[in-house]
């Protein structure tokens, strides 16, 4: 009885045993696992720690700044602005539209712009959304001193590009904005992120890369929400400036060229033939960049797309035309090289020529010129001579060969963005477009540039580069050299480089000048190239374009005429619309430039001493 009484008393002893050592296995389990997550995955989880607790916020970096030639005074430089932002979680829920009207009212945008932004589904969010990337100092003091009213507002240092120099500068260096979902699209790969600066048009966006520098950042501790810890900031990676860049650009010759032009819907070209650098490049209409950049959400651009004067163009590269009689210049080449026609001998202008049922009539001299020989014809610039040497003893191939060769139908590559490559018609092309057969009358056409043919102004000046030179056309160019922002010393220079090289003979050139040079003296620029600043060669155009009363008025030259050193040359391409009321302004405008470059004179004293000053509708000065 005692055995079996005493074999219950074992049974506690043996439930305590397991549960001892279930509870034994349960932490050796845990202990396990802790040891598993603190070794083997710990440095896992401390960087996850890491990104939950440190909030990364980025530091803009200063765009370089833009000088001209000179590096002297710059052109584009950034000043001190803000950015605004607001925290959408920081506003209290019932306070939301509120705050978000007078944001609104207080930096004059509209509401709907603000709640576009921010959307009901980020009113929860944490972190900081940016409303407009500029804003003055003003609406800071404002905010500062009513800052009870504007919860989850704030602001932070942002530099803005300030344009010294606008008005025809504003084409050359465009302006700046913030990346756009297309532009991200492309761009993402170099490094580009939503919210980015980058250059839109221009200088500005040609050379992006070098201007932009690089972003900074630094790390702010937040909580599990997204909130700020204050005082937590630590990992600072300070932004690098962007490089800064010189232009060949010339100031004073720039400005010169744009009152030269005025008010006047067209272009002016300055260029050095001997190394392809553009000394100055305007068009009108223009814009301001400073107006474009001021503020998100402004109208600016907008109402600049829709102006039909398309200020948003610069004429000088983006805009193609008839070249008129400036073309004569590429026949009197090619009657030279391929010896045509006898250079002596004349042809008879009556003052029109027949060709099929239809009657050409020259231009410039309807009653006839006269027997004329080809230095008489370009300077005289007759039509008759090249309708009747061009048809009958050039032929239509070797003229087209010979645009071609001086550069047409061809983009320059010239470093701005949105060139036209102008066009040269072929027979081969009308048959295609039209299904028509090239006639003769599109032979007389294109023999005194009209018809199909479009070329844009620098096209242009490359031409005369082309006589100038010799047989070579340089690169054109804008960028002179790139700079350290800090020391200003160069990084890298950009050098000259040939574009294209003709077949053409230097003694064919050579007399070509001469004849060119019988156009200032003898010929149809007599009494608008008055300048005694320095000895000009060229050519005149006025471009038939369905007008009764105007047309483009065309005028390309060189100077000195006579110079020693191809360094010391300078090619000016004028170029009129006849959208302007008619005064044939082309060569004038030339005329004033050439005078203020060679005797280093401002607009001013230049045209008062050619006496085109106080001429109806002359230059007014600067627009902005």
């Amino acid at each position: 009885m005692s055995d079996l009484g005493d074999r219950p008393s074992a049974f506690p002893s043996g439930r305590i045993l397991m549960l001892i050592g279930m509870g034994v296995a349960v932490f050796i389990w845990y202990a396990s696992y802790l040891l598993y997550l603190q070794v083997v995955r710990g440095g896992e989880y401390r960087v996850r720690a890491v990104n939950i607790t440190r909030q990364l916020e980025k530091l803009p970096a200063q765009r370089g700044e833009i000088y001209d030639r000179n590096y002297n005074l710059p052109l584009v430089l950034n000043v001190d602005s803000f950015a605004l932002t607001i925290v959408p979680a920081e506003i209290p829920p019932d306070m939301l539209d509120t705050v978000f009207a007078k944001l609104a009212a207080l930096v004059d945008m509209p509401i709907t712009d603000i709640q576009k932004k921010i959307p009901p589904a980020y009113y929860r969010l944490f972190q900081p959304i940016e409303i407009l990337p500029s804003i003055e100092q003003g609406v800071i003091n404002s905010l500062a001193e009513r800052l009870d009213e504007f919860p989850g507002v704030s602001w932070y240092s942002r530099p803005k590009r300030n344009y010294l120099e606008t008005g025809s500068f504003s084409h050359l260096i465009g302006y700046v904005g913030e990346i756009s979902r297309d532009e991200l699209k492309v761009f993402y790969n170099k490094g580009y992120q939503p919210g980015d600066i980058i250059g839109k048009s221009g200088i500005e966006r040609q050379y992006d890369s070098v201007l932009r520098g690089r972003d900074g950042r630094q790390f702010k501790t937040v909580d599990v929400k997204g909130r700020r810890i204050d005082g937590a900031v630590r990992d600072v990676d300070p932004p690098i400036m962007g490089n800064n860049i010189s232009l060949t650009i010339d100031r004073n010759t720039q400005i010169l060229a744009e009152k030269a032009l005025g008010e006047r819907i067209g272009s002016i070209v300055v260029l050095k033939p001997a190394t392809g650098e553009i000394l100055a490049m305007v068009s009108y209409p223009r814009y301001n960049s400073n107006a474009i950049i001021a503020r998100s959400g402004n109208n600016e651009y907008a109402r600049l797309l829709n102006d039909p004067g398309n200020p948003l163009i610069n004429r000088a590269i983006q805009s193609s035309y008839p070249p008129a009689s400036t073309f004569k210049t590429i026949m009197t080449t090619a009657i030279i090289e391929e010896k045509a026609f006898p250079l002596e001998a004349k042809v008879l202008c009556t003052g029109e020529i027949s060709y099929g049922d239809r009657v050409f009539r020259c231009w410039i001299r309807k009653p006839g010129h006269g027997r004329l020989d080809l230095a008489g014809a370009l300077a005289q610039s007759c039509d008759v001579y090249f309708w009747e040497v061009g048809r009958d003893k050039l032929g239509i191939e070797r003229i087209v060969d010979y645009a071609k060769q001086f550069g047409f139908g061809v983009a320059t590559g010239i470093d701005l963005p949105g060139e036209t490559e102008g066009f040269v018609p072929t027979p081969q092309w009308k048959e295609r477009k039209f299904h028509e057969k090239w006639l003769g009358g599109d032979t007389l056409n294109l023999a005194i540039g009209q018809g199909y043919l479009l070329v844009s102004p620098l096209q242009l000046a490359n031409m005369m580069a082309l006589v100038v030179n010799e047989g070579v056309i340089y690169q054109p160019r804008i960028l002179k050299d790139i700079r350290d922002p800090a020391s200003g010393s160069i990084i890298s220079r950009t050098t000259t480089e040939v574009l294209s090289a003709s077949r053409i003979s230097k003694d064919t050139f050579k007399l070509a000048k001469d004849y060119l040079r019988g156009v200032i003296t003898d010929g149809t620029a007599h009494y608008p190239l008055s300048t005694k600043a320095v000895t000009v060669a060229g050519k005149t155009g006025t471009a038939e374009v369905g007008f009764a009363d105007r047309w483009h008025s065309w005028f390309v030259g060189y100077g000195p005429a006579d110079a020693q050193n191809p360094e010391d040359v300078i090619v000016v391409v004028s170029m009129i619309e006849a959208s302007n009321p008619w005064e044939w302004w082309a060569p004038y405008a030339t005329n004033i430039v050439f005078q203020g470059y060679f005797a280093n004179e401002p607009y001013e004293e230049a045209a008062a001493k050619l006496g085109l000053l106080k001429r109806p509708a002359a230059a007014i000065g600067r627009v902005e």
